[in-house]
């Protein structure tokens, strides 16, 4: 008998085989590849990562699905961990992993920053996500989020497949939408640096409908002559908003912002 989706867990099972074969393709694997996936469930991606890569490390928060999933793929290299993600450690694995995952709505943003920013970072992610944050991510400058400016700063983003919500068990309330990300090879920042970066950025969007000479002002404690300044240094017009910034802009921007502290 099937295992129950729990609601507490935001568990949709997936299990249209063409579906799942097309996330495994987009994650462009070979044999030499180990795959991190977070969150297998009842095994059903996992198959297609099997057919695909050398190693697959399963990690499963679900004590009941995490005993049943090894049992399933006997003579297969898979190593199944049950315990939550946020916990696992990414220093365990090779340089260059790949994720791939359907990972539950409600905590696609916290997965997504800690891929990014670990010390042992992936090569590529691969997740199926809610369609709406998908778009958010891969947004261009014009209606760029905190989200989509985290997720460029560090990656190539681009979108794969629709998946209608008639295709899970039980069916969420949206669609979903596979978001890849690439990893650029070199870090922008080191992990000091990042934070400072980001504390601009979230100064900056923290009252979006605020042009950015009064939304930077507010959130850095600057004086608005101070912060049109530091905008105009930057080749930024101060009357522009956040989501207008590209990520070359927020980076000059920061730039110019750190040498004058």
């Amino acid at each position: 008998m099937a295992a129950t989706p729990k609601k507490s867990l935001g568990q949709h099972w997936l299990t249209d085989r063409l579906v799942l074969a097309e996330i495994a393709d987009t994650a462009k694997l070979d044999a030499s590849d180990t795959v991190l996936e977070i969150g297998p469930g009842l095994g059903t991606l996992t198959s297609e990562l099997l057919r695909r890569a050398n190693r697959v490390v399963a990690v499963e928060i679900d004590a009941s699905l995490a005993a049943k999933l090894p049992g399933q793929f006997p003579g297969k290299d898979l190593e199944v961990i049950n315990g939550d993600f946020m916990d696992y450690d990414l220093g365990k694995l090779p340089k260059n992993y790949v994720v791939v995952a359907n990972v539950p709505y409600y905590i696609t943003s916290r997965i997504t920053q800690r891929l990014l920013t670990a010390a042992n970072r992936p090569k590529r992610i691969v997740m199926l996500i809610q369609k709406e944050v998908a778009e958010r991510m891969a947004a261009p400058s014009g209606e760029m989020s905190l989200l989509s400016l985290s997720a460029q700063l560090f990656a190539k983003v681009s979108l794969g497949q629709t998946v209608s919500a008639e295709y899970f068990t039980p069916p969420p309330k949206v669609d979903s939408q596979v978001v890849v990300l690439d990893l650029f090879a070199e870090r922008p920042y080191d992990q000091a640096t990042e934070r400072e970066f980001f504390r601009l950025a979230k100064a900056g969007f923290s009252a979006r409908r605020k042009k950015l000479r009064s939304s930077l002002a507010g959130g850095l404690g600057l004086s608005k002559d101070d912060t049109e300044r530091l905008l105009l240094g930057s080749g930024i017009d101060p009357n522009l908003r956040a989501e207008a910034l590209s990520v070359e802009q927020w980076q000059a921007l920061f730039a110019n912002f750190r040498g004058q502290n």
